[in-house]
């Protein structure tokens, strides 16, 4: 069923170029070959898939010393949200087609070339962030590859970004994650989403959907290289406690986390829960209804369409006809909010946080599904808007929460061979994320683990 490729992760990449076992150009020019394979369609921004010789001018540390820098000879696709020097940001929109290039590298992605990253390409998303399904209908939506019978969702809105790294047209892609952006994506395509608390690296250069849930944060395929490439975005050292799963104490939500969930994704995740348990893991149901709460928090219309607005309200009101209706619908539902709904909702959330970093309090992280479902058929949401905003609700409702708790998450694959795609997501409160990386690679090793007996 699964096309991905097996041409391996980062860390893996860049032992054998340190071993002098392949050169820096074989990478690019293996990632160009993908990119440029049917798998990709659609993956790439018009224009903006640099082939491997512009790749390796990008990367010229990648060549000389692959020891060097931690993404030295590293293809990294960057999602048309962030500035690049020289290149104009689109956001996936035609409404921003005659954009100016940038005129420097946002911050992100200047960490990853000062990393040693060869930047192959900027990837296609959802216009301008707003939905979790992944599609686009101005540069057409990437075909997840975990399935070559039924061309399926990738997930969004970083939906470019995850196809690079599930094919090997790239080890990194760089992306955004506001309501699951980073971690829909990941679950669905069967790759791994790490989104980081969002204070720990810069936003500025990054065109925003919301200025108060924005992260920006990467898709990779280990959590190893989620740990790795953490570390350049944000500029710090991850620590590594590496506490063992027998010492940690999990919850799982009850509420609203594990309804409505796929066979597939039932039989997942519970299989999930019982290997963590004979690995030693103390594992705990509880309730937190807290969850429950955001439904009359965001009654108004929520952070998104408020901050969206303001930001949108000028571009919208002039080219509204070029914009995606489903987007556009969304992004209005920001101009009926009042300076005081907003003040309100500000301080709405603020208690919340209080209140559920109170009972998360003791927990060294809570496990969920990262969407209960699997990808379903793009053409089951193209056309039919009902269908589109019922699978987009469900695939948000899950991820969104963390977002609004100014936390951080990762989802990593927990599907059995030959299955689609099905993420496991631990997350926490603002600040665990050394927490949460270290558990995710015990749990990692767990589940990988238990598939090969």
């Amino acid at each position: 069923m699964s096309q991905t490729s097996s041409s391996g992760d980062l860390r893996a990449v860049r032992q054998a170029l340190q071993a002098g076992q392949v050169h820096t150009r074989d990478v690019l020019a293996q990632a160009a070959f993908v990119a440029q394979s049917e798998a990709c369609r659609h993956v790439f921004m018009p224009g903006g898939q640099p082939g491997p010789s512009e790749a390796l001018k990008a990367a010229p540390d990648g060549l000389s010393n692959p020891s060097g820098l931690p993404l030295a000879g590293i293809p990294v696709s960057v999602k048309d949200l962030f500035n690049v020097a020289g290149q104009p940001t689109k956001a996936g929109s035609i409404a921003l087609a005659q954009a100016a290039p940038a005129q420097a590298d946002c911050p992100a992605v200047a960490r990853l070339r000062a990393a040693g990253a060869a930047l192959v390409g900027r990837t296609n998303m959802v216009e301008f962030a707003f939905s979790g399904v992944g599609i686009n209908p101005h540069y057409g939506t990437p075909a997840n590859p975990a399935d070559t019978a039924t061309a399926r969702i990738p997930g969004g809105s970083s939906s470019g970004a995850a196809v690079s790294v599930a094919t090997g047209a790239a080890l990194v892609g760089l992306g955004s994650d506001t309501g699951g952006s980073i971690r829909i994506p990941a679950a669905l395509c069967g790759i791994v989403g790490f989104k980081s608390t969002a204070r720990l690296v810069p936003a500025a250069g990054a065109l925003p959907l919301s200025t108060s849930l924005d992260t920006v944060c990467a898709l990779t395929r280990s959590v190893r290289d989620a740990v790795t490439v953490h570390e350049v975005l944000a500029a710090r050292q991850v620590r590594l406690a590496g506490k063992p799963l027998s010492a940690c104490r999990l919850a799982v939500a009850r509420t609203q986390m594990q309804d409505a969930l796929d066979g597939a994704v039932a039989q997942a995740f519970e299989r999930s829960l019982q290997v963590l348990r004979q690995a030693g893991a103390h594992i705990e149901e509880i309730a937190l209804d807290e969850i429950a709460d955001l439904a009359a928090i965001n009654a108004t219309g929520g952070l998104s369409a408020a901050e969206s607005y303001a930001w949108h309200r000028k571009l919208i009101a002039e080219h509204q006809a070029d914009y995606d209706p489903r987007v556009a619908l969304r992004i209005l539902r920001g101009a009926t909010m009042s300076a005081a709904d907003y003040i309100d909702l500000l301080a709405a959330r603020k208690a919340w946080i209080s209140r559920m970093e109170a009972r998360l309090d003791g927990f060294d992280a809570v496990l969920s599904p990262t969407v209960p479902i699997v990808a379903p058929a793009i053409a089951s949401v193209l056309t039919d808007d009902a269908e589109f905003f019922r699978v987009n609700g469900l695939l948000l409702r899950n991820t969104s929460v963390v977002n609004m708790l100014d936390g951080c998450a990762i989802s990593l694959p927990c599907h059995a061979p030959g299955q689609l795609p099905v993420g496991l997501m631990l997350w926490h409160a603002a600040l665990h994320d050394d927490a949460v990386l270290d558990l995710a690679l015990q749990v990692e090793a767990a589940l990988t683990h238990s598939l090969q007996k």
